[in-house]
Formats: structure tokens, C-alpha cells, sequence
């Protein structure tokens, strides 16, 4: 059967620069049946996911549900929810979270604080606290969203859980369907495409030691798309893996070619030539879309290390 991520597989179409974008995730328990936007179609007050979605809007802050992989009976609301924050800007990286009776206490967070990275609402009004066990991965699982999502990802969350590795959930929605099985890991904020579960234990090895797995990585959700470009390609260049050594410094340019700034930890410093083109020949971006497109893709031209006193 052929399928959006099946096409874009064996076109060999690029991951990297291709993950989405937030400084701050919100992740709220929610079992039971997902619809396509699943803040406002699952078991969820419609009022409360319209509401959530108005307030997050240019914070920084992405909203998505979760739930434990499964099978997802219509059990209705359950008594107590899980719900996490994560921040994934180097250098104030962290994943707090709270055990939630109301998930109309949400409303009370300030997103826009949340997104900057300030945890002190979250912890205060939610009751929450550091979160003290291991990384999260995150798999999309969302079909009603995109068929692959369900053909791929939910066997993928329940091969990991079933092989015991810890801080697996389901979640409504990543974006780049045609990459499934698609997995964001936490606290850090990388996304993966075409994911095995030998790699996501990699991958999560990895975050462990507070190292970046690169292979098959769409990049970090805290820099724009041409920025997880440029960084991914220096940390290939550098050799560099250590998870919070890099940072994007700024972003010149426009689509489709932006120069972007990269800052290491120790004082050196990339500038980097990221230019958009098109993913050729047409191909369905999702399984649901009803004519071909030419997906975005960004491309790594160039990568100058620069010496110390150039802006």
C-alpha cells in the first residue's frame, strides 16, 4: 500500500530542518479517541482546546495531547491527569510536571512566561515540580490526523513499552506525516523521522548522557526550521554532540536563503548558508491531501568557521 511516508522513503526525501517549532511544550493527558484537531475533538472541553489554542498563539508555547500507549477504549474523563512542561532552549533546558484533577486549571498558566521559559507558574499554579525520572518520547499516533500515524507510530510506542522502556506516550500531533514513525524526545526538544525502536532507545541513551543521536534527527522544536539546519549540520561538521554546546545566535536573510549564526559554548562560531528548495517530483505531504505537492526542504550550502571578532 502506498502512503505518504512510504513515497517519501523511497524518494530518500530529507529530514533535517523539517521538525516543528516551539520553545515550550504543554502536553496534557488525554486517553481515549483523538480526532483530527484533537484539542477540540477528542474527550477534552471543546471550549477549554479553543481556549488553550487562542492563548498559546505567538508564546512560543505548542499544545498537544497525549496518552499512554494502548489499546483506547471511550473510557470518558478520567479522574487525574498527567500533564508536562518542557523548555527546550539551551542553556535553560527543562521538563517539569504535575499531576491534574481540572484541566481547566490550564487556563490559569501566563504562556507567554512559559515560552520564555519560566516554570515558576507552572510549578505554582499546577502544584508542579521537576520531573525526576527519564526522557520522554513522544510518538505520533494521531490517524484521524494522517493514516501513517497510526500505521506506523502507534506500533512503534507499543513496541517500546513493551520492551520496557520507560516515558513513552502517544501524541495527537508532530507534523511531517510523510516522515512517520515520528518521535520527539524531552526534555531537549529533537524530533525524529523514520523511527525504529532500536533507535529511539539510542536516541534516549543518549539523552541520558546529554548527547545528541544526529542520524535521522528533524532537529531541536526551539529553533526556527532553517536554524535546525544549520545547527544539525555543525554538530556534523564539529563533531560536537554534547546537548546544550550549541545555540543559534541570529538568523539573516529570508526565504528562500538565510545566513544563520551559530554559537558554540566555548566561544566558536558558524555562519551558515541554509537555502529553501523544493522536494522533487511532487509527491502527496499527507495522506489526506487531495493534490500533490512540492514540500519544503532545507539545504546546507555552506558552513564557515569564523574567527573570534566577526559579527
Amino acid at each position: 500500500m502506498s502512503t505518504c511516508a512510504t513515497v517519501s522513503r523511497a524518494l530518500d526525501e530529507p529530514v533535517s530542518g523539517t521538525a516543528a517549532t516551539a520553545t515550550t511544550w504543554l502536553l496534557l493527558e488525554q486517553p481515549g479517541p483523538w480526532g483530527a484537531k484533537a484539542l477540540v475533538s477528542s474527550h477534552l472541553d471543546p471550549a477549554l482546546g479553543r481556549a488553550l489554542e487562542a492563548a498559546a498563539e505567538g508564546t512560543g508555547v505548542r499544545i498537544a495531547l497525549i496518552r499512554r500507549p494502548g489499546r483506547h477504549a471511550d473510557l470518558g474523563t478520567p479522574d487525574v491527569r498527567q500533564v508536562y512542561a518542557a523548555h527546550t532552549v539551551p542553556g535553560n533546558v527543562w521538563l517539569h510536571g504535575a499531576a491534574l484533577t481540572d484541566p481547566h486549571r490550564l487556563l490559569d498558566l501566563d504562556l507567554t512566561a512559559l515560552g520564555r521559559g519560566d516554570h515558576t507558574g507552572f510549578d505554582t499554579v499546577l502544584g508542579g515540580g521537576r520531573h525526576t525520572g527519564g526522557p520522554l518520547a513522544l510518538v505520533c499516533t494521531n490517524g484521524k490526523r494522517d493514516r501513517c500515524c497510526a500505521l506506523l507510530g502507534r506500533p512503534l510506542a507499543t513496541e517500546l513499552t513493551a520492551s520496557g522502556v520507560p516515558g513513552v506516550w502517544e501524541v495527537t500531533h508532530l507534523g511531517g506525516h510523510r516522515f512517520s514513525p515520528t518521535v520527539l524526545v524531552l526534555p531537549y526538544g529533537y524530533a525524529y523521522g523514520r523511527a525504529q525502536a532500536h533507535s529511539v532507545k539510542e536516541v534516549l541513551h543518549g539523552v541520558q548522557e546529554d548527547r545528541i543521536v544526529v542520524e535521522g534527527c528533524r532537529g531541536a522544536s526551539a529553533w526556527e526550521r532553517p536554524g535546525q539546519a544549520a545547527e544539525l549540520a555543525v554538530r556534523g561538521v564539529a563533531g560536537e554532540y554534547a546537548a546544550q554546546a550549541l545555540r543559534i545566535e541570529r538568523t539573516d536573510g529570508a526565504a528562500p536563503r538565510w545566513e544563520v549564526f551559530v554559537a558554540h559554548v566555548d566561544g566558536r562560531r558558524w555562519r551558515v548558508t541554509v537555502e529553501q528548495g523544493e522536494a522533487l517530483p511532487p509527491r502527496p505531504e499527507s495522506c489526506g491531501a487531495a493534490v500533490l505537492g512540492t514540500p519544503a526542504r532545507m539545504d546546507v550550502v555552506a558552513v564557515e568557521e569564523l574567527t573570534a571578532g566577526v559579527r
